[in-house]
């Protein structure tokens, strides 16, 4: 097993925040390219029912439903990631527009509904009139009679990315379709099609399968995707299989497909990167710290002053001010101290680095305790997910699977000392592991299968709670009495799962600003052509 010793220690630390910024792994902007099927299949309607949670629409119409909710939500939670619609197999070609006026390069049987961009309302409502409405004025909904060829499809996204998201950090290309071998007889077609998609993986972009199947008959994804889809390394991957988007069991095919698509629509960001796991002495592998589970917050961007005649964008500024003379105090006046017996302890720059250099960034397992030996009650933080790098250390996969294995099957977690980053304060935690937990009408994964550091509490932490007195216990009369009403209190799947009472409002004030400004500019838009244009 090999690693890489990589300096730990910058020149420049950042000495104002030793927690680890959970919001910075967001910053990272996302685009996403969703490529829709269009074929006589895919525009089959569902066989007519009189079950309420029969399916009712197609497979195209329940893929441009999802991407109109999926718009939606990257308008509220994302503002300024990208996403764009291309539609293949059509019998028009459309791509994107030059400034002048006129179609740009063509590529057959791709219709680009929406272009890669920041979605505007007249997107959205675009959308909204060809998903729910049903309008299909331009007619780009006809599928062509014609072979689509996969290669050009692969290398218009390839166009589409390089011109609009060059320097995005992530870049995605989701493609919906029921066809598992669309060159069943061409070889050389397939062959095309493999080079195109490693060109996209060479430019750092993802492509993602969302199958569609329907009946008992699987999606055979080794016929032709096996040789499309690049995973990485498994640290990374986590689950190589491809889930397929499928109706029945009281589960509708666009509820199947939006699971689907929601459970890969954040594109995953590390915590922390390659730090060093330390199982035993002389026994090291590198792993990768993810974010599973966040509170979601209102995104909010900017700052708006609303007392002048019209709303404007707020520009902060931080201005540091004596408190005895008012003065502007300048940074190099500025002394950190700590209070120490009612006096003010003074430290230069370099001696706080020295009272924050608790070692390199590691994880070190110090020892294993029975499973039971952590009570629920020792969460302080939420835990962070790990999972092994191949970067530094070879064989750190293997590693890291013997070892969540072992703690599987013997019901025991790790203690380990833990620094993430070099400028955190060290913690003890639980390496608990873990396995996948998927839900229950989907079956989309939305818990994986690994090991969590879990943050344990100092003796600091726990709080002195004093022994209850005598307990008071009813009568046996009271408690069967008491039961009838507990009974008619039990929830579904006895859980308390409530929507989120801060984020619910702004969405809706959010998706209401949205449309109002859509039909403003509709509405203005009729007004200027509807008047003859005059020069002054």
């Amino acid at each position: 097993m090999s690693g890489g010793d990589h300096g730990w220690k910058r020149e420049e630390e950042d000495e104002a925040d030793q927690e680890i910024d959970e919001t910075s792994y967001k910053t990272q902007k996302d685009a996403i390219l969703l490529a829709i099927e269009v074929s006589e299949s895919m525009l089959e309607a569902p066989p007519a029912s009189s079950s309420k949670k029969a399916d009712r629409d197609s497979p195209v119409q329940a893929a441009l439903k999802c991407a109109y909710h999926l718009m939606e939500q990257r308008i509220i939670s994302n503002p300024k990631d990208m996403m764009g619609i291309l539609l293949f197999g059509t019998e028009k070609s459309k791509f994107q527009d030059n400034n002048d006026g006129r179609k740009g390069l063509g590529y057959p049987h791709c219709y680009l509904f929406t272009d890669l961009d920041v979605p505007a309302a007249e997107d959205v409502t675009k959308l909204k009139t060809l998903a729910e409405d049903g309008e299909d004025e331009d007619e780009v909904l006809t599928p062509t009679s014609e072979t689509v060829s996969m290669s050009n499809v692969f290398f218009c996204a390839n166009q589409i990315f390089t011109t609009k998201a060059a320097n995005f950090g992530s870049r995605r290309l989701f493609i919906v379709t029921d066809n598992d071998s669309p060159h069943s007889s061409d070889k050389a077609a397939r062959s095309a099609a493999a080079v195109r998609a490693k060109d996209l993986y060479d430019l750092g972009i993802t492509i993602e399968l969302f199958p569609i199947t329907r009946g008992d008959e699987p999606f055979q994804v080794g016929n032709f995707y096996e040789d499309i889809i690049y995973h990485e390394n498994f640290g990374e991957a986590n689950s190589t299989d491809v889930r397929s988007s499928k109706s029945g069991d009281g589960l509708t095919l666009l509820n199947s497909l939006i699971a689907n698509i929601n459970s890969k629509q954040s594109a995953k960001r590390a915590l922390f990167s390659n730090v060093p796991f330390e199982i035993a002495p002389g026994l090291k592998i590198s792993v990768k710290g993810y974010n599973i589970v966040h509170r979601q917050t209102p995104a909010r961007t900017c700052y708006i002053w609303l007392d002048g005649e019209k709303p404007q964008i707020a520009i902060g500024e931080t201005t540091r001010v004596a408190e005895d003379s008012t003065r502007n105090v300048e940074k190099q006046e500025v002394k950190k101290a700590y209070k120490f017996g009612g006096e003010y302890v003074y430290f230069t720059p370099d001696e706080q680095k020295t009272l924050r250099d608790f070692g390199s960034p590691t994880i070190r397992i110090l020892g294993f305790k029975p499973r039971k030996a952590i009570p629920i009650w020792a969460s302080v933080k939420k835990a962070t997910f790990i999972f092994p790098s191949e970067e530094d250390y070879v064989g750190s996969t293997r590693v890291y699977s013997a070892l969540w294995q072992k703690l599987l099957k013997d019901d025991k977690v790790g203690i380990a000392w833990c620094i993430t980053r070099s400028n955190a304060q060290p913690i003890l935690a639980a390496i608990i592991p873990s396995k996948e937990q998927s839900d229950d009408d989907s079956g989309t994964p939305y818990l994986p299968s690994g090991l969590w550091i879990y943050p344990l509490p100092f003796t600091d932490d726990i709080r002195e709670i004093k022994a209850p007195g005598e307990l008071a216990r009813s009568s046996d009369d009271l408690t069967t009495q008491m039961r009838t009403i507990i009974q008619q209190l039990q929830l579904p799947k006895a859980m308390f799962n409530p929507k989120n009472t801060q984020i619910r409002p702004y969405n809706g004030t959010t998706k209401f600003s949205r449309h109002s400004h859509s039909r403003m500019r509709c509405q203005k838009r009729s007004r200027m052509q509807q008047s003859p244009s005059t020069r002054l």
